[in-house]
């Protein structure tokens, strides 16, 4: 892991290496917080938010798929976990007779995949995730943030093996 100002830059061999960076990101998640994923198909979005989910504590029983037809998925854990997919939509304006606010703005940490959809309504604490393919499996894997959050998630992966 390196850190590069407010960015911190990780490298993936694996989907399950993806999975235990995401658990460690979300072991660091607070209720109210958004986390905006972007990352073109099959860069690990969906892996990454399994991770985010087991580390709120969302049970292994709960098998986290990408929400692109239902739109948002929601999953019981020590903090709720709203997963919303912006996949299929044109862009935020699509979001407005949704009820998108009341997740958002809940008691949960809600992720977003797709989340370049709608930058116009990012707030500006939002942790970014950015992911890009480096070979069949690999990924590059930058996070953004303010710099308390980004200091938890730094304090979390370093516990959880990434140096």
């Amino acid at each position: 892991m390196r850190e590069d100002g407010d960015v911190l830059r990780l490298a993936s061999g694996s989907p399950g290496e993806t999975i235990r960076i995401g658990a460690a990101v979300g072991s660091a998640l607070e209720a109210g917080d958004i986390v905006a994923l972007i990352g073109d198909l099959g860069t690990g979005k969906t892996c990454i938010t399994s991770g985010i989910a087991r580390g709120l504590g969302v049970p292994e029983a709960y098998y986290i798929t990408s929400p692109t037809f239902t739109l948002i998925n929601e999953y019981p854990g020590r903090i709720p976990l709203y997963h919303l997919d912006m996949y299929r939509l044109a862009g935020s304006a699509d979001l407005d007779d949704m009820g998108v606010e009341e997740y958002v703005y809940g008691s949960g940490v809600m992720v977003i995949e797709w989340a370049e959809k709608m930058a116009d309504r990012l707030p500006r604490n939002a942790v970014r995730i950015t992911l890009e393919h480096d070979g069949e499996e690999k990924r590059k894997i930058e996070i953004s943030a303010e710099f308390d959050k980004r200091t938890s998630i730094r304090k979390a992966l370093e516990e959880g093996g990434f140096r």
